[in-house]
């Protein structure tokens, strides 16, 4: 034991690491199951099949959509920087927003890439602890008002119950407000970019339906794309819940596999879009490992 600490003190760190264990057990075990339900629902080798059937050509030209789609993210998270008088260079952005990337994704056991970046930020800068976790969150939060936007927009088209579209277009519209005037009252050092972060979080979405959209044509299929997207980004807002490892990794597949169940459509396909795009996700996120060893914000310290 340190002398400088205390029993307590041991006591209490020991208590938190047991915690993160469990999570991350929990975390386990719920992607896990997604993932054993979804398998017992499809024909495995049907899905291969329909992966395999995939063409290359298609998801490298997704692949280059998706990183342009975080240059964007990029560019958002950088206006909030700048709201805290955080300046950062667009490459040295670029190294941390990877590099969360990669945390979030490779790392479910170690610190999140959102709570790291908080950290670095902090210790780099000495800014405000409330100020850096803000400018997180909600960067991270505009981006789930552009999902709810674009659930709304989508479900005009693919839904029949006029009940549920009635719902989304309620629930989009005042979460959007909801979220301005919170902004306003506890973060009022943002409520000057609500706008413009919101534009950008809009944009970066729209990429990424452009990302299913090719990635559902790389599997020749030419009809009911406007379904898969809606489902995807039903399995977006799901997979920004906790509850599972690789940032949704089988709740994304489950989503997937119920909503080609509502509409008709076939399950082995719609399990194929979401691993796909999961595939896409990891590629793009492993030249992160590069800046956990290399510190992405090193000219300041």
């Amino acid at each position: 034991m340190n002398e400088t600490e205390t029993i307590p003190e041991v006591t209490a760190k020991s208590s938190s690491k047991t915690v993160r264990l469990l999570k991350l057990f929990l975390k386990i075990i719920i992607s896990g199951l997604c993932l054993w339900y979804v398998s017992t629902k499809i024909n495995l080798n049907e899905l291969k099949q329909t992966i395999n059937s995939a063409s290359l050509s298609s998801l490298a030209v997704v692949l280059v959509i998706f990183l342009v789609s975080k240059i964007f993210a990029v560019k958002r998270f950088d206006i909030y920087l700048r709201a805290i008088n955080i300046r950062l260079t667009e490459w040295e952005n670029i190294k941390l927003f990877w590099l969360g990337m990669f945390y979030n994704l490779f790392l479910p056991g170690s610190i999140s890439g959102d709570a790291y970046k908080v950290i670095l930020l902090k210790r780099t800068f000495n800014s405000s602890y409330k100020k850096t976790m803000s400018t997180v969150l909600l960067d991270r939060f505009s981006g789930l008002l552009a999902l709810g936007v674009l659930l709304a927009v989508y479900g005009l088209f693919v839904l029949e119950n006029n009940t549920y579209i009635i719902i989304l277009l309620i629930a989009a519209t005042a979460v959007i407000i909801i979220t301005y005037f919170i902004t306003r009252k506890f973060f009022p050092y943002f409520s000057g970019i609500f706008l413009s972060t919101f534009f950008w979080g809009l944009l970066v979405q729209l990429l990424m339906v452009l990302c299913i959209e090719m990635i559902v044509r790389a599997l020749g299929i030419e009809t009911n794309s406007a379904q898969y997207v809606f489902i995807f980004l039903i399995a977006a807002v799901a997979g920004v819940l906790p509850f599972t490892i690789g940032g949704g990794l089988g709740i994304r597949e489950l989503v997937f596999l119920e909503g080609a169940k509502y509409f008709g459509l076939d399950q082995h396909i719609a399990v194929a879009v979401s691993l796909l795009f999961y595939l896409i996700t990891l590629v793009a996120s492993l030249p992160g490992i590069i800046f956990a060893y290399k510190n992405p914000l090193q000219r300041y310290k």
